[in-house]
């Protein structure tokens, strides 16, 4: 199972992220827990310098912006062939 977290606040941006990733897990079928972290002191734990961000498997894949589809897409493929 794939471990996908929501780095951010909560803002639109993230809200945003978290939507397109909960999108693509469903249509991929995949089988993966969705967190989000808010907690200031959590997200700078992963050294982004901005968020949102996107984490899958604790590998920080995206930040500072919002993603497209297809990119997660890729991300949660590539995630899957490593699991």
């Amino acid at each position: 199972m794939l471990t996908v977290k929501i780095l951010g606040s909560g803002c639109a941006n993230c809200k945003r992220v978290e939507q397109i990733a909960r999108k693509v897990i469903s249509e991929m079928a995949l089988e993966a827990e969705v967190v989000k972290v808010t907690d200031y002191k959590d997200i700078m734990a992963y050294n982004i310098l901005s968020t949102p961000g996107l984490v899958i498997n604790e590998k920080v894949v995206c930040s500072g912006r919002i993603p497209s589809p297809a990119e997660v897409t890729t991300w949660l493929a590539d995630a899957l062939e490593t699991a």
